[in-house]
């Protein structure tokens, strides 16, 4: 059965494929943390699914501090690194807290080689039954390929997203996320779809730089960083639109400065099928809520009875 909003009337419902949500709403990776840590303040079952923070078959400890840094315009700039205790200690410790919560699971997965998304992969299998989805964070370096970012170049994407599709052997649905500093993300978009991934996720952070003037360094302990928030939203509505027209019905998890219900309007129009939130939470860990609400005040108030028609509805 469909939720709609308490107070609309509007059907919030919608699909990634077989993938079938409650409403759009998903709390984009790294921002809920690793189990459900935000739980206790933002009920996970109000929105479309919850995703996991990014783990590796390995644990990390991430990059020195400091990490994190205010950027203008509203941004955030971040250098985290991926810390994290490794997919198996996540299956043992942290996705049992997140499903305790209600919460529908996008696990997350990240390498530092082919194998190692292999790995993490495999390790998902058994318990693939317990997530809807795995996102394959294709946004960190390549030792094999002299450091490149993998989402930076086709064939590293492919062998990325093949090897995880291939792993899981159909068992559950895959989404590449894919980095917005390239110069033709429709053809890197192309080589995720032909290794088997099911959707999209449309983008992670922009590559940036803070400094201190006084200081003349990086205000980053790791130098430069990922730049999110709402100066990114117009990037990331013009990756969602593109990678949407040129592979129409491929399912999207549109995500980049979405800070109220009508930045999500924005990016069902542009062609997502649902809507990640990331920096936002990080201001108000209820954003998520809060965005769901007012996207049923949004349809209900321009005559919008289902939010699925909203979805590539953005007029040329």
């Amino acid at each position: 059965m469909r939720k709609r909003a308490r107070s609309t009337g509007v059907d919030l419902a919608t699909a990634l494929g077989p993938v079938h949500l409650p409403n759009p709403i998903v709390a984009a990776s790294g921002t809920f943390g690793h189990g459900a840590e935000v739980a206790a303040l933002c009920d996970p079952r109000g929105i479309g699914a919850v995703t996991a923070k990014s783990v590796a078959v390995f644990a990390s400890e991430g990059n020195p501090p400091l990490r994190v840094a205010e950027a203008p315009g509203g941004g955030m700039i971040n250098s985290v690194g991926l810390p994290g205790p490794g997919v198996d200690s996540w299956i043992t410790r942290d996705l049992p807290a997140l499903e305790a919560s209600g919460a529908r699971v996008i696990a997350s997965i990240w390498g530092r080689s082919v194998a190692d998304f292999e790995g993490a992969a495999r390790a998902l299998k058994n318990v693939a039954h317990r997530v809807v989805a795995i996102e394959v964070n294709l946004s960190c370096p390549n030792v094999e390929a002299r450091a490149h970012v993998f989402a930076h170049a086709p064939e590293s994407t492919r062998e990325a997203t093949r090897a995880v599709v291939e792993a899981l052997g159909g068992a559950t649905p895959v989404f590449a996320k894919l980095s917005p500093n390239v110069t033709d993300l429709v053809e890197i978009a192309g080589a995720a779809l032909d290794a088997g991934a099911t959707g999209l996720t449309l983008v992670n952070t922009v590559m940036g730089l803070v400094i201190d003037a006084s200081a003349r360094a990086p205000r980053l302990g790791a130098g430069g960083g990922g730049l999110s928030g709402p100066p990114i939203k117009p990037i990331a509505l013009r990756a969602v639109w593109e990678v949407s027209r040129a592979y129409p019905g491929v399912p999207i998890i549109g995500t980049g400065g979405v800070a109220t219900g009508e930045d999500a309007v924005e990016m069902l129009l542009a062609g997502a099928s649902a809507v990640g939130v990331g920096t936002a939470t990080f201001l108000d860990p209820r954003a998520t809520l809060r965005i769901v609400e007012e996207l049923g005040v949004w349809c209900a108030r321009h005559d919008v009875a289902r939010v699925r028609d909203l979805i590539a509805g953005l007029r040329s």
